[in-house]
């Protein structure tokens, strides 16, 4: 009995520090997840990830939920736990009473033994009567700070409360096919073959989505670089940067490496891939080596040309830029709660001084494609608005297409959108003859 309990607290206790890790200590949740031990695997693993995620997702809502019932505010770490277990009842099919059971069962292990019979009254008192919670709140409903609901709020107008849902909603898991090793046809038949359910993506001509997630090495074809794990929103990257066989291509923000790579399967190109994370490039020569690509990677900061640049124009280049992450909340919760207000006008400050740098490198008659995985105005048509109006040489090229929404310069993606991720896209020409 104590090793079944000690097993059945094990995910418990250690989601529960992933959440702590995140809410108190402003980790990002992968930092946190990276502390697991090793020996995590199988079916505690997969609860684990399911209790972290889940509760962050859910954070907000779930301290709502917890508010009645606590005479004073628990320590952060035990405030964790409560709220992992409160997600259990109201989230999973674990049956209540073993949720219940290991969860109290983990306040040993994370040193809140004496918290065991609050614990235990906290959520059995939750289980037969939750605490009501306004209706009128999409911020609480959905859980998201009231700053990010209101900007959503303000930018999707009618469409806000489907955006907040789909933050929450887990992510598929969507693939890449090399056009240079394989088919989309041939990997299909070959998953078929191996009872692994998978459907293409028609907005994406090299997309194929799974029914069910599965690991990177168990995936036919991963190892031998015949496809690659990519959202079929950033996959849209390649259809709009139309690279042509020859041409001098710059990827500017280019780790980890998956944008680069798409670039390369497509034409036959000279690629410069830029970042100014020495570590988070070295990834994309990792991911270029499998899929067996090549390009001149270099470490710099594409604000500051002159520090890399050799003075050759490029035809094209793709600016896919730091930003908020809004987008991607679904498969990062915890953006939402390492998010501040402050942080989108950073971004756009930024956003702007990448891309006015990077104009200069543009040839008369190149095309530039902005991008972020984000949801918001500001770093989107807000951003590409004011540079046009300040850059006469800057044509916007309309995007024609069956995905998203089209916006004044652009298009954005809302999260669940065929499936995909949040992101914005604008197309950028510069006329003939600009200096």
């Amino acid at each position: 009995m104590a090793r079944e309990t000690s097993a059945g607290a094990r995910p418990r206790v250690l989601a529960a520090r992933a959440v702590s890790a995140v809410i108190d200590q402003g980790r990002s949740l992968d930092a946190a997840l990276a502390d697991w031990p090793v020996d995590l695997v199988g079916a505690d693993l997969a609860l684990a990830r399911m209790l972290a995620y889940g509760t962050l997702r859910e954070h907000r809502r779930l301290g709502a939920l917890l508010a009645p019932r606590l005479k004073k505010a628990p320590q952060p770490l035990l405030a964790a736990l409560l709220h992992v277990g409160v997600f259990q009842l109201e989230a999973t099919r674990v049956p209540a009473h073993a949720a219940v059971h290991a969860t109290v069962a983990a306040t040993k292990a994370l040193g809140l033994g004496g918290a065991r019979g609050m614990v235990n009254a906290v959520l059995r008192g939750h289980q037969r009567a939750p605490a009501p919670i306004a209706a009128d709140d999409a911020a609480l409903i959905h859980s998201y700070p009231d700053w990010l609901a209101e900007h959503i709020g303000a930018d999707w107008a009618t469409d806000a409360a489907a955006v907040l849902a789909a933050g929450n909603q887990r992510a598929p898991m969507q693939l890449r096919v090399n056009a240079r090793r394989a088919t989309r046809e041939a990997l299909l038949a070959e998953y078929a073959e191996a009872g692994i359910k998978a459907t293409t993506m028609p907005a994406c001509r090299d997309g194929i989505c799974l029914d069910e997630p599965m690991a990177a090495d168990k995936l036919p074809g991963f190892v031998e670089g015949r496809v690659s794990i990519q959202d079929g929103a950033a996959q849209l990257a390649a259809d709009l940067v139309a690279p042509r066989d020859g041409d001098r291509v710059l990827d500017a923000c280019a780790a980890p490496g998956n944008k680069s790579a798409h670039l390369l399967e497509r034409a036959d190109i000279a690629l410069t891939a830029l970042d100014i994370d020495d570590t988070r490039l070295s990834t994309l020569d990792n991911t270029l080596a499998r899929l067996g690509l090549a390009a001149d990677s270099r470490v710099g900061d594409a604000a500051r040309p002159q520090a890399w640049w050799d003075g050759a124009s490029y035809d094209r280049i793709l600016l896919d830029a730091p930003c908020s992450g809004t987008g991607v909340i679904r498969r990062h919760p915890d953006i939402k709660w390492l998010r501040r207000a402050s942080d989108i006008d950073a971004a756009s400050a930024r956003q702007a001084a990448l891309l006015a740098a990077l104009w200069s490198t543009l040839a008369p008659g190149g095309r530039l494609v902005y991008a972020t995985c984000s949801i918001l105005a500001a770093e989107g048509d807000g951003l590409i608005d004011a540079f046009v109006a300040e850059t006469p040489e800057a044509a916007v090229v309309p995007i024609d297409a069956d995905w998203g929404q089209a916006t004044a310069h652009g298009r954005r993606i809302a999260p669940g959108d065929h499936g995909f991720d949040g992101f914005y896209y604008a197309v950028l020409e510069k006329t003939t003859g600009s200096p």
